[in-house]
């Protein structure tokens, strides 16, 4: 019959010599999930940004259409007629629409 060794002897031997085997293993496998995630952020971050600019250049030329639409109708933008009067024929301020321009979250 073979000698019997006991099961906490056995751990003690393989235990230290798993841990130096398998420590590397795992720091390399977190070390690259982490690098993996990293650029995943970065390219979903791009896109964004991509997709916030286009969605800015389409709304820049939907107004510029609209303005050269009212221009050719001979009305300005809000509808009333180009003649720089209001109803009452007094000179009218011109209406100043407002357009938010992001640099997309860069910084030179």
């Amino acid at each position: 019959m073979p000698p019997v060794v006991p099961p906490f002897l056995i751990g003690l031997i393989v235990a230290p010599l798993a841990k130096r085997l398998l420590k590397p293993l795992v720091g390399g496998v977190v070390k690259a999930s982490v690098g993996i995630a990293m650029e995943v952020k970065k390219a979903a971050q791009e896109a964004g940004e991509n997709i916030h600019d286009l969605a800015a250049e389409v709304a820049a030329d939907v107004v510029a259409a609209q303005i050269a639409a009212g221009e050719a109708e001979g009305h300005s933008v809000d509808g009333q007629p180009a003649t720089g009067h209001g109803a009452k024929g007094e000179p009218r301020t011109p209406k100043i629409r407002a357009t938010a321009v992001s640099t997309g979250g860069k910084t030179n």
